[in-house]
């Protein structure tokens, strides 16, 4: 990466978060307990879907790696930015920012292919339950992780070309705790119009078109339920409101980043935070609280731990 870009600056500074000492302290509190919660809140979803044959269907296999998911983009900037926290110098080498950019870019695709297979398989499961098994078979699940992977990949990478080869000869202080193309692409030392088309015209589509299809799918299912049902959405919208929750909660801090992509103000890094650290802990909650299935798995696990401790 040195060697694709020959500019003066060797590394940015991050500005964080700001605030008093004390402030800054209990932060760091609160997002270690954050991140402590996402790895082991997510982790034990991962287990408990591997581990319990009960298990072993398409919606579990996509929330498996959803949650496995969340580790990953929570842990590309969270540990970061709690160990910046307390720092007075809060750098990143050039080489480790536009490596982050390109993980969270990755990961940031592969959590919106997830989300779109989560909703086709609730879309197959209420509307046409009679062919389920034989429409969400096990090659179509791990199609759609593969694509999600696959997608992020040539996302990430068709904005990071640009990015590499731009000259960056200060300024080099970034307005966050974690790079990201925007607020990158504004320091380079070159007219970044075209690449501020380029942004919005990949991630700001992308981010909004995933969302408004997803918004819809949703729509369509309750519609369907609503007329074979004689007006009674209680039970659709009880499997769809945990799903309805996460994908708010993923994509507004995305849309309002992308859609602007070059903010004037630094709201957007607090918003952020929602999509690195709260949203990611408070997944495997919205998903457990109610579901009944992942609830009696908690409840075998416990009775087989017991039996195993006492005998």
């Amino acid at each position: 990466m040195d060697q694709l870009n020959d500019s003066m600056v060797s590394e940015f500074v991050l500005l964080g978060l700001s605030g008093s000492w004390k402030t800054k302290v209990f932060l760091m509190l609160t997002f270690s307990t954050l991140y402590l919660g996402i790895i082991v809140g997510n982790l034990f979803i991962v287990i408990l879907v591997i581990a319990d044959s009960h298990l072993h269907s398409p919606m579990y296999f996509l929330l498996g790696n959803l949650s496995l998911n969340d580790v990953w983009v929570s842990s590309t900037t969270v540990p970061k930015m709690i160990s910046d926290l307390l720092k007075e110098h809060r750098v990143i080498s050039f080489r480790s920012c536009m490596t982050q950019i390109c993980f969270i870019h990755i990961i940031g695709e592969v959590e919106m292919v997830l989300l779109i297979a989560m909703a086709f398989d609730r879309y197959t499961a209420i509307c046409k339950p009679l062919h389920y098994l034989r429409i969400m078979s096990p090659k179509l699940c791990i199609s759609f992780v593969i694509a999600g992977w696959v997608t992020g990949v040539v996302h990430a990478l068709s904005q990071f070309s640009f990015v590499i080869n731009l000259p960056f000869c200060g300024p080099n202080e970034v307005d966050s705790f974690y790079c990201d193309f925007p607020r990158i692409i504004q320091l380079a030392c070159t007219d970044g119009g075209k690449f501020e088309f380029v942004v919005a015209a990949n991630s700001g589509f992308m981010s909004m078109g995933a969302f408004f299809l997803l918004l819809l799918s949703y729509v369509f299912i309750l519609v369907t339920v609503w007329k074979r049902s004689s007006g009674d959405l209680s039970k659709a919208l009880v499997t769809l409101s945990a799903h309805i929750t996460v994908v708010v909660l993923s994509f507004t801090p995305c849309m309002f980043l992308y859609v602007w992509p070059f903010p004037t103000s630094s709201i957007d890094k607090y918003l952020f935070i929602l999509d690195f650290a709260i949203t990611p802990a408070l997944n495997p909650v919205i998903y457990t609280l109610r579901n009944k299935d992942i609830l009696v798995s908690i409840q075998r696990l416990y009775k087989r731990l017991a039996y195993d401790k006492f005998c």
